[in-house]
């Protein structure tokens, strides 16, 4: 993140100010009547200038997502999800993956039928991640309570403006019975906010359009589509009795085989329905096919066996193929699509699978579409080369098939194998398998694209390949770039951030092997030099870690029990889990020598995430707070003890307290990269423990 001048003096000349609760985001709810029997809920957040909220679509590592909660009634039904507007996306480096964010003012609308005809109440609760670009706040429950009219009293309502507008009508009572049972959704026009929606979605469709033409235009060298070219196209050179017939069929025939493609992407979305790009994205099942699709795919083009439809669906195409007419021109389509289907299986799969990571917030509009405009993306693409070439079928003369078209095959194995890792691995993060760590992903990658240069080079032969008398040109820029790539990504295996794939790899969290740990355990500098003697039983260190080279409590009736045992203070880490600038002062202010040395030798740590919200805790230990709420999770526990003891409910936020709970300092400290600055602000709780 990139900060001013400016911005940091403002920032330190803030610090001596009296803590305090910050209250970044303004919420309000209202209802929008669409009709007698539907109507939408509009929560409306009102953003600081600085502040962002995320999206409720946000990557499994990346910061928490906006989560609504609708407490279940006989009075309504939800329809659909919750609606947003489209989301800033960037690459964020310290979550290693695109994250998602509104600022200003965002408006989220869920659309309800009413089951009753009388006046009700909807209540649910929506909790949020705030942070700018000094600190986070932790999600915490809010109350939603709209109040929505009954469905005869909008009817009614309905009734009468349509009555006072046709003033001049004769029969009022008719067009009182007629309005009620027939009136339709508002045709208001969207306020500017929503039309910017709109235009959004329709520019990411045209993406998602783009890249699948593209893809499809790729597959014409693919070793089992090429070959097809001058046999398809010999059908339009010599079976028609004029030119300008010939033309006609081969137009028809490529769009057809946009057709073909076209259905598939229409049976994708009815049977799956508008979720199925967020399901693919997400869930394990999905991307377990994928991978096992590019991985049969790979043994296929390396050789050990030969993928091919069924031979009576392409010998029953190629019989109608035979009977002439327009009907001949479709079969060929037909015939082309079943045959390139090698090819083109695992180009579609990566097509509708790799195109779901950027999705649209709003799936119920937008991502309706996708499966059907990725589709016809790529069969127009794939379409083309064909249509062109039966056109205008004299530029066959200067295409000509060779041993090139199995190494590109192999050289899609290689790709295919490497790419298909990605899949696993998000099955993995989903099911917590632990079968592929950020080192482990990083070492396959390595001997692949190693593998894959060599092979280039011709070091290495596969079934089909001629001997390589001479390197060209081409093979050798690709094999150059290849081994960069390769030596780019090998310091990765001791914990470099490599920014350029982070989007590709595991995160760095999920890294066992890394240089800090070698130095750590090594230099006498790590856990082993910690001279507070942490029992390895303490709760949560099972799931809750701290950067290498500290240790700490996650539970602060054992950091105080622990404390007074070593009589020592102690050093209160309020973070969280998706907590950036946390993280960022962890990687930047705890590691200096002097900062590490203290907090390890002088302080009993205990870190409190303030997000962590999967550890549910006993009954006994449930808390309720001020508004009423039970807290059941040791992430809204932690969170409101800040809050309430310390009236501040942003993070990173640090505090130095005896084991009694005495505060040691004049001000806590909040975020600031100032190393020296946290190290005074160390010492002095040091000292006001020692008197």
């Amino acid at each position: 993140m990139k900060r001013t001048i400016l911005f940091v003096l403002c920032l330190l000349a803030t610090l001596g100010v009296t803590a305090q609760q910050l209250d970044p985001a303004k919420l309000g709810f209202s209802v929008k009547e669409t009709s007698p029997n539907e109507a939408e809920l509009v929560i409306t957040v009102k953003l600081d200038n600085g502040w962002h909220m995320y999206s409720q679509n946000t990557d499994e590592n990346g910061p928490l997502p906006t989560v609504f909660e609708f407490t279940p009634s006989s009075d309504y039904a939800l329809v659909g999800k919750v609606r947003e507007p489209k989301p800033h996306e960037e690459m964020d480096p310290l979550f290693g993956c695109v994250v998602r964010s509104f600022e200003g003012t965002v408006v989220f609308r869920q659309k309800i039928k009413r089951l009753t005809n009388k006046d009700f109440q909807v209540k649910g609760l929506i909790s949020y991640q705030l942070c700018n670009e000094g600190s986070c706040i932790a999600p915490e429950d809010h109350d939603m309570v709209f109040k929505v009219k009954g469905a005869v009293q909008v009817a009614e309502e309905a009734a009468q403006t349509e009555i006072a507008n046709q003033a001049d009508s004769t029969d009022a009572a008719d067009t009182l019975a007629t309005v009620i049972p027939t009136i339709e959704e508002s045709s208001e026009p969207e306020n500017i906010e929503a039309a910017a929606t709109e235009k959004e979605e329709e520019h990411s469709l045209l993406g998602y359009f783009l890249i699948a033409l593209g893809a499809g235009i790729l597959t014409m060298f693919t070793p089992c589509v090429f070959p097809m070219i001058p046999m398809t196209v010999n059908f339009f050179m010599h079976g028609a009795d004029n030119k300008k017939k010939g033309r006609r069929q081969a137009w028809f025939f490529g769009l057809s085989i946009v057709g073909i493609f076209a259905i598939i992407g229409v049976v994708l979305s009815a049977i799956f329905g508008p979720e199925v790009m967020n399901t693919i994205a997400t869930n394990w099942i999905p991307n377990l096919i994928f991978f096992a699709i590019f991985f049969i795919f790979a043994l296929s083009f390396f050789g050990l066996f030969e993928i091919k439809m069924p031979e009576k669906w392409v010998n029953a195409s190629d019989e109608q193929a035979d009977k002439g007419g327009f009907l001949a021109p479709f079969f060929i389509a037909l015939t082309t699509v079943l045959v390139s289907f090698s090819c083109t299986g695992p180009i579609i799969a990566a097509a509708l699978a790799g195109l779901t990571t950027d999705s649209g917030a709003d799936a119920e509009t937008a991502n309706r579409w996708v499966s059907l405009i990725t589709m016809l993306g790529f069969g127009i693409g794939f379409a083309l080369p064909f249509t062109l070439l039966a056109i205008f079928p004299q530029f066959l003369k200067n295409m000509k098939s060779g041993s090139w078209l199995n190494t590109v095959k192999v050289s899609f194995a290689f790709i295919e194998l490497a790419f298909g890792l990605k899949f696993l691995q998000m099955a993995d993060i989903d099911r917590n398998w632990g079968l592929l760590p950020r080192d482990i992903y990083l070492a396959l990658w390595i001997v692949i694209f190693a593998l894959w240069g060599f092979y280039l080079l011709g070091k290495l032969h596969f079934k089909g390949d001629d001997e390589v008398q001479h390197v060209g040109v081409g093979r050798l820029m690709l094999a150059i770039l290849d081994f960069a790539f390769v030596i780019y990504m090998i310091p990765g295996l001791w914990g470099a951030e490599l920014k350029a794939i982070s989007g590709f790899v595991p995160p760095m969290s999920s890294q066992d092997f890394t240089i800090q740990k070698i130095v750590h355990d090594y230099s006498g500098s790590g856990p082993a030099a910690n001279a507070n003697g942490l029992p390895k039983d303490r709760k949560y260190a099972d799931k809750l870690h701290v950067p290498l080279g500290f240790e700490a409590f996650f539970d602060l009736d054992e950091a105080k029990a622990h404390a007074r045992k070593v009589g020592k203070p102690i050093f209160v880490d309020f973070t969280g889990k998706n907590c950036a600038n946390c993280r960022e002062m962890e990687h930047y202010v705890w590691p200096d020598e002097q900062v590490k040395t203290i907090l390890n030798n002088d302080f009993v740590m205990v870190s409190l995430f303030c997000d962590e919200n999967t550890i549910e805790l006993p009954e006994s230990e449930w808390v309720t707070d001020d508004k009423g709420h039970v807290l059941k999770t040791l992430g809204r526990r932690n969170g409101y003890y800040q809050r309430s003891t310390f009236n501040m409910n942003a993070q990173p936020y640090y505090v130095i307290i005896d084991a009694d709970g005495n505060i040691l300092t004049k001000e806590n400290h909040k975020y600031d990269r100032n190393v020296q600055h946290f190290v005074d602000w160390l010492n002095e709780g040091k000292a006001n423990f020692k008197k």
